[in-house]
């Protein structure tokens, strides 16, 4: 299964039916685990361990270090879950020392070709990262999040789940659940009401949904006094999940 023009080192830990592609190199220190295809001409760095049924396509650097100036090749971490498809030439970094000295990427996600993930991201499951999506150090983005293609991610940004950035977006400041944006700078757009419709949310949840983006992103009231009236609303767990991401933000959310 492995390509004998292929070069892997010793240490790595390579599971009996992974695939690997000639001029692929598989460094010290990386895990592999079963069900995992890896084309030619793909780099893979350590300390990274990476799940069972990945696919990885020809030219991506996965577990490299990372690009920010501090890092000192100290031995920080990549861990990849199952299922992930990563397409060519993607890159992504291994965390620093700085947060957590890993980056972390959940399960069943889709990077399109020139995606970059920068050191010490974390991205949960199910996710589409369109063509030269890019994140910058230190996001953190929930699951089933769709980024066009070009989309860029300022450092320390977080990104609800469900939520939706179009094509180009430049996003600064954390995006809610549900909340669709875009632009240069990115601003909020409204909520995806199709996608809850493809989940089959009720009608009375949607709506309570709409009533809830137009409290924080229409009334012009501060983000606090916003939440304080949100607080007075008889929650359920789809409203919370939006009301909690505006809680955690640290940034200031996309308006």
């Amino acid at each position: 299964m492995i390509h004998p023009q292929a070069i892997v080192d010793k240490s790595a830990q390579i599971a009996d039916d992974v695939e690997i592609g000639p001029w692929t190199y598989i460094g010290p220190n990386v895990t592999i685990d079963s069900g995992t295809v890896i084309s030619s001409h793909v780099v893979i760095n350590g300390p990274t361990s990476i799940g069972k049924g990945n696919r990885i396509f020809q030219f991506a650097s996965v577990g490299e270090g990372c690009q920010d100036k501090k890092y000192n090749d100290e031995p920080t971490r990549l861990e990849i879950g199952d299922n992930n498809v990563i397409r060519e030439s993607c890159t992504i970094h291994r965390g620093t020392v700085q947060d957590e000295g890993i980056t972390k990427i959940g399960n069943g996600n889709l990077f399109m070709a020139y995606v970059h993930i920068a050191h010490d991201c974390v991205v949960g499951n199910d996710n589409v990262f369109a063509n030269n999506a890019t994140l910058a150090g230190h996001v953190s983005i929930a699951h089933d999040v769709i980024l066009g293609g070009f989309t860029g991610v300022h450092q320390f940004c977080q990104v609800g789940a469900y939520s939706m950035a179009s094509m180009g977006s430049m996003v600064v400041k954390d995006i809610p659940a549900y909340v669709m944006v875009g632009g240069d700078t990115a601003k909020a757009h409204g909520m995806n009401f199709e996608g809850m419709k493809r989940r089959g949310y009720s009608k009375q949840t949607i709506a309570a949904l709409r009533n809830a983006y137009k409290l924080v992103f229409r009334q012009g009231l501060t983000l606090k006094s916003a939440i304080e009236k949100l607080d007075t609303i008889e929650s359920f767990p789809e409203l919370q999940l939006f009301i909690d991401t505006l809680k955690s933000s640290q940034r200031g959310i996309t308006r």
